[in-house]
């Protein structure tokens, strides 16, 4: 048995307006081509291949038959990958960026970045994107190896030497414990009742603030690199912590976590900074994304709570 033969883009294009105009002419219409043109490219097409992709006896409109409704979807594959492949070479020759790092600090509520992706792949639907989401000192340490080429990082973070910063934004940081642990029993806290009771804090996995502590007021602290986990441990009771907010409002309102009202540790607002290499300018792609962090940013209330 012979093999099939391959191809040709041409060929291929031919097919796809057959199939999606209904017809030889009106395929001739849309690639500019007579008829003969594209009857010919049919038949070269059914050559190469060595199956029939038409019913064209006793029709007035070419049908597809098996054969060709199965090569159909595999044709279709081609030409949409061609496509996104022109479409990307496009994009790289006005300079736009093939792909972006892009690293976020993990108290950024994950419903703004979902937001924000969501209108960066409808925007530049050829440039891939390569996501991390780290604690503290971590997302600057990203920008700064280059493995991210631009950060939303906290306010220490984004303090690093070398890197350029613009403000997006902020989020309310609150203490929370479970209804059952001690200090969400308590009636009325007084100032350094939370000393007593171990305190789940968030540590840093990079060594830009390695060996710092943030907002730490307890002697007995258990330290975690991932936020979810603290999540799980103060809901289990084991201790009280800060939390941004947006991440624990379901927990509130379903009473699986109390604020805790503390006059010496009220929580405060936890700022977010865009930042980039001072030597590496973002390209079109980033700059789109950080501009876009930094307008949502604005709508962030501000007034209530100290900074941390």
């Amino acid at each position: 048995m012979p093999e099939p033969g391959t191809p040709t883009l041409d060929q291929l294009g031919i097919f796809l307006a057959v199939v999606e105009e209904g017809s030889f002419a009106a395929a001739g219409r849309r690639l500019n081509r007579a008829v003969s043109v594209i009857s010919y490219g049919i038949a070269n097409l059914e050559a190469q291949l060595g199956l029939k992709l038409f019913e064209r006896e006793g029709t007035r409109r070419p049908v597809l038959t098996a054969a060709g409704e199965a090569v159909l979807a595999d044709a279709r594959i081609v030409a949409g990958g061609i496509a996104a492949l022109r479409a990307k070479a496009r994009g790289l020759l006005q300079g736009l960026e093939a792909e972006v790092g892009l690293a976020v600090d993990v108290m950024l509520p994950a419903e703004r970045i979902a937001v924000l992706l969501r209108g960066f792949r409808a925007e530049f639907p050829t440039v891939s994107l390569r996501l991390h989401v780290e604690a503290l000192g971590a997302v600057a340490a990203r920008v700064l190896d280059g493995s991210a080429g631009l950060g939303i990082a906290g306010p220490v973070a984004s303090a690093a030497g070398g890197l350029v910063r613009a403000a997006a934004g902020c989020v309310p940081l609150v203490p929370v414990a479970a209804p059952d642990h001690p200090l969400a029993r308590m009636a009325r806290l007084e100032p350094g009742a939370a000393r007593a009771h171990i305190q789940l804090v968030l540590t840093d996995r990079s060594p830009l603030t390695e060996g710092r502590d943030f907002a730490v007021t307890s002697p007995q602290t258990w330290r975690l690199a991932d936020l979810g986990a603290k999540h799980a441990l103060l809901r289990e009771g084991i201790g009280w912590g800060n939390m941004p907010l947006p991440m624990i409002e379901g927990d509130l309102m379903a009473g699986t976590l109390v604020r805790l009202v503390m006059p010496d540790h009220p929580g405060g607002l936890y700022r977010f900074y865009a930042v980039h290499r001072e030597d590496t300018p973002p390209g079109p792609a980033t700059a789109w994304l950080m501009q876009r962090f930094e307008d949502l940013g604005r709508g962030d209330p501000t007034e209530g709570l100290p900074e941390v």
